[in-house]
């Protein structure tokens, strides 16, 4: 028996895992709840780690695997948890130069400069920011360090970065002090050091044409990729994640440029022994391709899909990883020929009515096969109130569904909209 701990473990990835395909040859054992590791308005990354090493320290059997899938703090963390114990993972290094948005970009702009826009560093404290940007009108301003394009702006005139620059400054030390904690146990260059977790960066605007990513591990430095998935956004920026849908629909030889844009930065980062998702944008018009972002870790938001089209909670790759195994991954077993996941926006401040009972809702998942409900939100919330949302909207749920036509697909979508009945009433 494997003991398995999970870091940041919740009831809906665990039930996931626990299908998994000899799991009954793996005990999990909880790291800290999900809810635990999101403390207040920062993460309690010092008592986090702390307190992770010490439940592991005093674990009386083997630890043979510690595993996450959630964003920061969890995948920054995983390197420093592992190391004492000589699991298999990327280096901590490897991590943030994954993770750190500036740090990474100085890298893939000397390993894949084709597909990398331009960008600069942006101190928001700073007298006058605007003099630090060397990019023309519009661009992207976002934190060094953040989740869920928290805080991330488009801005097309100075008004618009004035605004940007008011909200950064009150609201980016959430997540720049606690990366800022997790840095000092890093060498940075020189050059990085100085941009920290309380600094911003600027990039040209690359939002043009389909997005996607790719799910895929390295295992002893060879990369292996195996789903893409396709990313469709909405709202007036077309900031706003709608859906991510698996298969992608991106032509085979797109697809297979974007996987040798991965290892090559992949292998230049050093990153090793893990899993990873890479963010791509392809402009059809002019055959550009560009990366957007890397994640080391799995997606959870893409569990469900795989499991639909092919067979399996891609959790799967993630523990066998962390076990020192080659993953062995299924192809187009599972039940469907397409998957989603449905992210309900509302996109002006609102009091929620009307919030059905999990009893309720899983009434709903019953009549509706392939539907599975997170709903975000309770009865007499202010949609506002919602944590670590984009800049422009509000995420009230998510729906994920899967069927075997685009049709089918966005018809189930509708009708779990409208079975749940949710009022929103506007709010000044």
């Amino acid at each position: 028996m494997k003991n398995i701990f999970v870091f940041g473990l919740d009831d809906f990835d665990l039930a996931q895992m626990q299908s998994l395909r000899a799991a009954d040859q793996y005990c999990f054992h909880e790291l800290y709840r999900h809810e635990d590791i999101k403390g207040g308005e920062e993460f309690p990354v010092e008592s986090l780690l702390a307190g992770a090493q010490q439940r592991l320290s005093n674990f009386p059997g083997t630890i043979d695997a510690i595993v996450g899938y959630w964003d920061f703090p969890v995948s920054t963390m995983l390197p420093l948890l592992r190391k004492p114990y000589g699991l298999p993972s990327a280096t901590f290094e490897s991590v943030l130069k994954c993770e750190h948005k500036y740090w990474s970009r100085v890298i893939q702009r000397q390993s894949i400069p084709e597909a990398v826009p331009d960008f600069c560093a942006v101190d928001p404290f700073a007298d006058n920011p605007r003099q630090q940007i060397s990019l023309d009108y519009p661009f992207w301003i976002k934190p060094i360090k953040s989740a869920s394009s928290h805080l991330g702006f488009k801005v097309h005139n100075d008004a618009e970065f004035d605004h940007a620059i008011e909200q950064i400054r009150g609201n980016i030390f959430r997540y720049g002090d606690p990366f800022n904690y997790l840095l000092q146990f890093a060498e940075l260059p020189a050059e990085i050091a100085v941009i920290d977790g309380n600094h911003c960066i600027a990039e040209q605007i690359i939002s043009r044409g389909r997005q996607c990513t790719l799910e895929g591990y390295v295992y002893n430095r060879q990369v292996h990729v195996y789903g893409t998935v396709d990313s469709i956004r909405e709202g007036r920026h077309r900031s706003s994640f709608s859906r991510y849908q698996y298969p992608s629909t991106l032509p085979r030889q797109i697809q297979q440029r974007m996987i040798d844009l991965a290892r090559r930065v992949l292998h230049d980062i050093d990153y090793d022994n893990a899993p990873f998702n890479m963010e791509f944008y392809w402009d059809r018009r002019h055959d550009q391709i560009y990366l957007l972002e890397i994640n080391t870790r799995i997606s959870k938001s893409h569990c469900p899909l795989f499991y639909r089209v092919d067979g399996a909670y891609h959790h799967q790759v993630n523990i066998e990883l962390a076990l020192g195994r080659l993953p062995e991954f299924p192809y187009r077993q599972g039940q469907y020929k397409l998957a989603a996941k449905f992210m309900w926006r509302e996109y002006t401040n609102a009091r929620v009515r009307g919030v059905h009972t999990p009893e309720t809702l899983a009434r709903i998942c019953q009549q509706i096969p392939s539907a599975e409900i997170q709903l975000h939100v309770h009865d007499g919330m202010v949609l506002s109130d919602l944590k670590d949302q984009d800049s422009y909207s509000y995420e009230v749920a998510v729906i994920f569904l899967a069927a075997n036509s685009q049709k089918a697909l966005l018809e189930k979508y509708r009708t779990c909209k409208e079975s749940m009945h949710l009022e929103l009433e506007p709010v000044n």
